[in-house]
């Protein structure tokens, strides 16, 4: 997914969507880790995006709430 869609759909999610994609997100990077330490993983660039991508929805999570 192109990162300039991926903050459109951020901004026009709501709170509560917001947080079941970082839910979602960081399940997938738990997954990705248990992966690489047990069997071998083909792309090794994906713990970057994975974590880039949790940063931003955590950002717009913080930007609307305030905190």
């Amino acid at each position: 997914m192109k990162v300039t869609k991926l903050k459109e759909e951020l901004r026009q999610a709501t709170p509560e969507q917001l947080s079941e994609t970082l839910e979602e997100l960081r399940k997938q990077l738990f997954t990705l880790r248990v992966n690489s330490s047990t069997a071998h993983v083909k792309d090794y660039s994906q713990f970057q995006k994975l974590r880039r991508s949790i940063a931003r929805v955590m950002t717009e999570l913080h930007t609307r709430t305030g905190d």
